[in-house]
């Protein structure tokens, strides 16, 4: 699909900034389609969360994460730099609150991959400009295959991840909106067509849109 920017439309007046929100159970792809879709969707950010785990293989600070200390991100979140944060699997994640308000004081908009609790933050801070997105794997057999190629974790971890996702797939219904990620071409196919609508959306527009008042 033709990537269309209809961020910088001349013809329609300005417009505040949409945080999407992308979350999956762990495997189902979700990072893949996050890195393919700001190749393919125009003017879209994304947003870098914090988190206080060590860098897997192919990870780069400042680039799919900002690694730091449990100390240091204890000091952000006290000091009210989060807009949301939660615990995940003895490691620490959060958002950082600034590029969050200036997307959407500029109009641009903003990608976050986050969790389901992280999720639930974000849209009960921003629920205007919030649009959320979940992602799930065709199977569960499908995601423990995927889980298990990426040969970084034991058969008693897998296990956990596994019966987290059952107990994270029941939060879908509280999405906007909802891929299944059997191709990758088709699901960020799909996640272009929701950011493309979510820009035409009325009630984005910052002021009285006239075009045939004289």
């Amino acid at each position: 699909m033709a990537s269309i920017s209809l961020k910088s439309d001349a013809s329609l007046p300005p417009r505040r900034g949409i945080i999407f929100i992308l979350s999956a159970p762990s495997g189902a792809g979700k990072t893949t389609i996050y890195r393919a879709a700001l190749k393919a969707i125009a003017d879209l950010d994304f947003s870098i969360s914090l988190t206080t785990r060590a860098p897997r293989e192919g990870e780069a600070n400042g680039v799919d994460y900002s690694f730091v200390s449990e100390e240091e991100f204890k000091r952000r979140l006290s000091s009210g730099e989060l807009a949301e944060w939660a615990r995940v699997f003895e490691s620490s994640y959060g958002t950082p609150k600034a590029p969050l308000d200036a997307a959407i004081a500029s109009g641009r908009d903003i990608l976050l991959d986050i969790d389901i609790q992280g999720a639930r933050q974000i849209r009960a801070k921003y629920s205007r400009d919030a649009v959320s997105i979940f992602v799930l794997p065709p199977s569960l057999e499908e995601l423990a295959g995927r889980l298990r190629g990426r040969g970084t974790e034991d058969d008693a971890k897998i296990r956990h991840r596994l019966d987290k996702a059952r107990d994270e797939a029941e939060a879908y219904p509280e999405y906007d909106y909802l891929i299944v990620n059997a191709d990758l071409g088709d699901s960020v196919s799909r996640l272009e067509t929701i950011v493309n609508a979510e820009r035409l959306k009325v009630s984005r527009l910052r002021g009285e849109f006239a075009p045939w008042k004289s």
